[in-house]
């Protein structure tokens, strides 16, 4: 008997069979006018996807990419509450529904599942992508204004992936307040960008003010130790490249990267990291340079070398965002 596919698997298929029925121009045109659209700063008043055509483009050219970073940011939280697995989720701005797939690849199983998004074609079209996961089969897709007329209910985990930058600060303010007050643990991931790392920051500070615990990325819930201007935490992803995404972005690369900044917030205790890695390592001969977010709120950098035995070798195989040092070590 063959194993199941895996949700990333199941996706990528998924949403390969979706480009099928849509013309390749009609996708491309739609996606250059989303990308437009995601990229810019001024909130929008209206849903960004206003038809199927434009949430097959969008699912097909960004659900990737969002599964990948969530996916990556839930990991962290993870392995912060060992031994913890939601038994109820809401995707907030949920789309296309990414989170919930990432939410099931990082613990597997059903559990109650609502995507609230305010895009119609984009809950449609989720529902029927999530017929192709068990775990998601018995989701809710539910239409809702996101921000300040929001009303959550009451679940475990709260995820609200890349949508902060479409609102008002005041939307951005209640949303969050929103998910403190529904949920035992809540998920901010954002474009890793300098705007998007401000808003996490934003968020991450109402979060602290709301009794929660910093589970991931930090090693701490004091205040963030860069100095606002000066430089951004934000972390990467790699991403299968789609034959849209080739189309759209040109290039013969089989993946990118997806940059991402995020918090994980939660009230449950947490086991954070000892520190994290922030920047790409720098390996140089006999030698590995590791910046580090470390637990006592600062910024720091260490010096790796081979007379350090094992933890040399696990400093060449450290990755941006990893905790260091390994928990074997």
């Amino acid at each position: 008997m063959n194993d199941p596919a895996s949700p990333a698997e199941t996706l990528r298929g998924t949403l390969a069979e979706l480009l099928d029925g849509l013309p390749p121009s009609q996708a491309a045109a739609a996606v250059e006018r989303l990308i437009a659209t995601y990229r810019g700063d001024t909130p929008t008043h209206a849903p960004i996807l206003r038809d199927r055509a434009d949430a097959t483009a969008y699912a097909a050219y960004r659900m990737p990419a969002t599964f990948e970073a969530v996916r990556s940011a839930l990991a962290a939280f993870a392995a912060a509450v060992p031994g913890w697995t939601p038994g109820s989720h809401a995707d907030v701005g949920g789309g296309t529904g990414a989170a919930t797939w990432a939410v099931a690849a990082t613990w597997p199983g059903e559990r109650g599942v609502t995507v609230l998004d305010w895009a119609e074609p984009a809950l449609a079209l989720g529902r029927e992508i999530a017929r192709t996961s068990p775990a998601l089969r018995g989701a809710r897709w539910q239409r809702a204004r996101i921000g300040a007329a929001l009303t959550l209910e009451g679940a475990d985990l709260v995820t609200v992936s890349y949508v902060l930058n479409e609102l008002s600060e005041a939307d951005r303010t209640s949303l969050v307040d929103a998910a403190a007050a529904a949920a035992q643990s809540v998920v901010i991931v954002e474009a890793g960008t300098p705007a998007g790392y401000a808003r996490v920051i934003e968020a991450r500070d109402r979060l602290v003010g709301a009794g929660f615990r910093i589970a991931a990325p930090c090693p701490h819930s004091a205040a963030c130790p860069i100095a606002p201007g000066t430089d951004w935490c934000h972390f990467s992803a790699r991403v299968s490249r789609s034959s849209l995404h080739r189309r759209v972005k040109g290039g013969s690369l089989a993946y990118e990267d997806e940059k991402f900044a995020y918090v994980a917030a939660t009230r449950l205790p947490v086991t954070t990291a000892p520190a994290r890695v922030v920047r790409r390592p720098q390996i140089r001969k006999g030698q590995v340079l590791l910046d580090l977010c470390e637990a006592d709120g600062h910024l720091g950098r260490t010096t790796v070398t081979k007379r350090h035995g094992d933890l040399y070798k696990e400093a060449r195989d450290a990755d941006w965002g990893d905790a260091w040092p390994p928990e074997a070590l």
